[in-house]
């Protein structure tokens, strides 16, 4: 059986098990700027913690309504 044919069967199994086809487009790990631009954001996820003016907002705006 060819390649083309045993892709096609499972693509039609899939889809009979109620799955679709999609397509992800994610970041090139091997383009210029990769290197920098994750550690950035690894940077600004881990000074999070240190600022928590944003977690007490959603804290208090998700406060029960029967704390009165």
């Amino acid at each position: 059986m060819a390649v083309r044919d045993r892709v096609s069967e499972y693509r039609k199994r899939m889809r009979e098990h109620g799955f679709r086809p999609i397509q992800v487009w994610v970041p090139d790990v091997r383009a210029d700027g990769f290197d920098a631009e994750a550690h950035r954001q690894a940077a600004a996820a881990a000074a999070a913690d240190r600022q928590s003016d944003d977690q007490e907002f959603i804290e208090a705006a998700s406060a029960p309504w029967d704390e009165e």
